[in-house]
């Protein structure tokens, strides 16, 4: 079986996981722009890692500027397969306490158009399936993994994503309790389109550290609150990272839950038509179908 190749976005110091060996920083150069940093890479029980820094060392970038597409580009420059993507979020639900974890299944979209969150575009039109926006294999072995090392973990849920910087307003946290869903942050849904349309497994950690604002038994959010949690989490989150690594290589069997065709039938432009331009640049993402 082939080496697994397993990307990781999320904060700072997850690529200090004990054990990580032949570890290297990469540049790369996309027709997007340039990545938030560096990607880290490395040797972890059998798989090649490839870490990145979402909002870059020392968090330069607000969720409207992170470069999602560069980043995925270069993801898949560097042959990964899976991602896991670590994430802070706040919990919209009483059992949902600060320090849980969550796997969401779902993503609703309350973001204000401000990102790019397609590769199609200069000349290719596509339509990928996203019904279902994470990969549902890749979940199950975070899961699994978090139950392994002992957090409090909550399987499926909705991730609202809101466009930020800053926190909701009171009045937007009780609308969005009233819609269902379980956890909110700012990121993972552009991220989660792009890994799909580059035939990418993306799953998400994410670490409650919050009630946001509608909890009048809590304090509102604050960025010392969250920091707290975070710093609290990150042991856990690597452990879990880790874990579920270990469980992918040991399964050693090849995917086979779509991610990898994502794309199979979504290209709607006629080949003849697509700028020779355009088909260089998507030469990583969507080469083998042009």
């Amino acid at each position: 079986m082939k080496q697994p190749v397993i990307g990781v976005i999320g904060g700072s110091g997850l690529y200090e996981i004990e054990g990580l060996t032949d570890v290297q920083e990469v540049n790369i150069d996309t027709p997007f722009g340039a990545p938030s940093d560096a990607y880290i890479t490395g040797m972890l029980d059998g798989a090649k890692m490839v870490f990145l820094p979402r909002h870059g060392r020392g968090h330069k970038f607000l969720p409207s500027e992170v470069n999602y597409r560069a980043n995925i580009y270069g993801m898949k420059t560097l042959g990964v397969e899976q991602i896991i993507s670590v994430s802070a979020v706040g919990s919209m639900k009483e059992e949902i306490v600060p320090g849980h974890i969550v796997i969401p299944d779902q993503f609703f979209d309350r973001t204000q158009g401000k990102r790019a969150s397609t590769f199609f575009g200069n000349g290719i039109t596509g339509h990928v399936q996203f019904a279902d926006p994470v990969c549902a294999d890749l979940s199950s072995v975070l899961v699994a993994a978090a139950n392994e090392v002992g957090a409090t973990v909550h399987s499926g849920g909705t991730y609202v994503c809101i466009e930020g910087p800053n926190f909701s307003t009171r009045a937007e946290s009780n609308i969005y309790r009233s819609w269902g869903v379980d956890i909110i942050g700012m990121t993972n849904l552009p991220e989660s389109r792009l890994a799909r349309e580059a035939e990418i497994c993306y799953g998400t950690v994410a670490l409650a550290t919050d009630y946001d604002c509608w909890h009048t038994g809590h304090d509102d959010v604050s960025v010392e609150a969250v920091i707290a949690i975070i710093q609290q989490n990150v042991a856990t989150a690597r452990e879990i990272v880790k874990t579920a690594v270990g469980s992918i290589v040991q399964q050693q069997r090849l995917r086979d839950c779509g991610c990898s065709n994502a794309l199979k039938f979504a290209i709607m432009t006629d080949k003849s038509l697509i700028p020779e331009e355009t088909k260089q640049a998507l030469e990583p993402i969507m080469g083998k179908y042009l």
